[in-house]
């Protein structure tokens, strides 16, 4: 029997069995057939299927997709399904998807013999994890909540009650993944002069340059134009929009090279307590735009550009979900850095 001679009933049941949208639409492209019962009344539940498969839970996705100024963070959004719905969900699906590689290699780095694979039901759990964060970001880390009112009672609670929707083995996998990308932030965005010297010597073992750390420079290393055409042109649409391949190229190869143009010491952020001041602003960037830094802004002068942008409430405003994850721990009585040392030891977490 011929495939475009099978009962609709069965076709679409072979379409309910794809696990991502992109089998669905290369199998909706195989034949007339096909495409008949793809694009009649079934098509927006098969697609949602399949992408709840590939990027599930795709209801977290949803919340943030939907978030907005009207409506309080902590309350659960049910909207009706749809085509632009969709597209937004599968963009945060995509960025969160990309964590389930780095993950592994963060969350091992200093145990080799124990890094593997995620699971599919880690990488449910890790993706979840993602959205929850990348939901409190959105929702708390703007303008609205300056450094003079993070501290007031009434703006803590109102963060508090977006943790109150989780438990505590929950919030303990939010944790987890928030460790893992401090760590990029620390390591790959905005390393420290520190990072910056042990690259350094490790690519060039017979270099006997002294790096010139921005302490003594007296400007800072001027940004990309070619950059900064492509941020104003190609980010504002996608957050996982695609750096020109050549200059990305480019920019990573000469991070670590000195020329007369380039001092590799000016790509450090500092060291000690003024990098760790810095990881903190940075670590309000929801997990979408830290995966997009770490594609496409190698360069100091890159990511700069980018945190430009995001208006002058961004800086001297630390991140605050340590601190509200305190707050909710103390409520049910346990203890946060418990907590901590629980997930270093995989005790809970994703990979529990």
């Amino acid at each position: 029997m011929q495939f475009e001679d099978l009962a609709n009933e069965l076709v679409l049941h072979i379409f309910q069995s794809c696990t991502s949208v992109e089998d669905v639409l290369s199998l909706a492209s195989t034949c007339r057939h096909f495409r008949t019962v793809f694009g009649a009344s079934q098509r927006l539940p098969v697609l949602y299927q399949a992408a709840e498969a590939e990027y599930g839970p795709l209801n977290e996705a949803i919340q943030i997709a939907t978030l907005n100024a009207s409506q309080p963070a902590h309350i659960v959004r049910k909207v009706p399904l749809s085509l632009a719905l969709l597209k937004q969900v599968l963009k945060i699906g995509a960025a969160a998807k990309k964590w389930e590689d780095i993950y592994p290699s963060k969350k091992w780095k200093d145990t080799f013999e124990n890094r593997r694979l995620l699971t599919t039901e880690e990488r449910y759990r890790l993706r979840r994890a993602i959205y929850r964060l990348w939901l409190y970001s959105k929702a708390f880390h703007n303008a609205r909540y300056t450094r003079l009112t993070r501290t007031h009672k009434h703006v803590v609670l109102e963060r508090a009650e977006l943790l109150h929707n989780w438990t505590t083995p929950e919030l303990a996998e939010v944790e987890d993944v928030r460790v893992i990308i401090r760590d990029v932030l620390r390591n790959q965005i905005c390393p420290s002069n520190g990072t910056i010297q042990r690259k350094f010597r490790k690519r060039h073992p017979d270099s006997d340059q002294h790096l010139l750390f921005n302490i003594h420079l007296n400007c800072p290393p001027p940004v990309s134009s070619t950059f900064q055409q492509h941020y104003y042109t190609t980010h504002q649409i996608s957050s996982s929009a695609k750096f020109f391949p050549g200059d990305v190229k480019s920019a990573y190869s000469m991070k670590y090279t000195s020329t007369p143009h380039h001092e590799p010491g000016g790509e450090g952020w500092g060291d000690d307590i003024p990098h760790y001041y810095i990881i903190e602003d940075m670590a309000k960037l929801d997990p979408g735009q830290i995966i997009w830094l770490k594609e496409n802004a190698p360069l100091k002068g890159m990511v700069e550009c980018f945190v430009n942008e995001m208006g002058d409430s961004f800086k001297n405003n630390g991140e605050t979900f340590g601190q509200t994850l305190e707050w909710v721990l103390q409520e049910r009585g346990e203890d946060a850095e418990e907590m901590r040392i629980a997930i270093s030891d995989e005790e809970i977490g994703v990979t529990c």
